[in-house]
This record gives C-alpha cells, sequence and structure tokens, in this order.
C-alpha cells in the first residue's frame, strides 16, 4: 500500500501559488514562440501566418535577431501579466466560495 502525502496549505485550500504558476505559464508562452519561429524556419512554405506573431507581441517583425529576442522577453512578460490578473482574481474567487 502507498501511504499518500499531505497536501501543502496552499493546495488543501485551493489556491494558485503566484510565482509557480508564473514561472510555469511564462515557460510555456516561451516555449511555444520558440516552436512557432522554429516552425516558421524548417518548413516557410506552410499556409500558417506567423506575421500574426505582431498583434500579440508589439514590435515583433519576422525576423532579426533584434524582433526574435524580443518576441521572446515580450512572451516570457505576457506569461506574467495573465499571472498577475488572473491568480489573484482565481484565489479571491475561491476563497469566497468556500
Amino acid at each position: 500500500m502507498s501511504q499518500r502525502q499531505p497536501m501543502s496549505t496552499s493546495s488543501a485550500r485551493g489556491h494558485v501559488p503566484l510565482v509557480a504558476f508564473g514561472l510555469a505559464l511564462s515557460l510555456f508562452l516561451a516555449t511555444s514562440y520558440l516552436l512557432c519561429v522554429a516552425g516558421y524556419l524548417l518548413f516557410p512554405k506552410l499556409p500558417i501566418p506567423h506575421s500574426s506573431l505582431s498583434i500579440f507581441l508589439p514590435g515583433f517583425a519576422l525576423l532579426s535577431w533584434q524582433t526574435f529576442l524580443l518576441g521572446l522577453i515580450e512572451s516570457f512578460l505576457w506569461g506574467w501579466y495573465v499571472t498577475v490578473v488572473f491568480v489573484p482574481l482565481y484565489n479571491f474567487c475561491v476563497s469566497r466560495v468556500r
């Protein structure tokens, strides 16, 4: 029989930890950005509008080293923006429901 480990205090109450969520989401968006740019470089003929990244990433244009790094930084920062807005709202709602 396996013994169950007790949940951490934040998990037991249903709260989402801000830093862990922020890092995870930011790394997810940065990885997605890298995959999108790699897809553009490896398969430029695919009918995927990679230029639409400029909608979400101000100053981004396909493709120079400066705009590549700018897009990577902005992708990471978008993760923190969503985190700073979403996590407190979620944790507030969870505390009100209980």
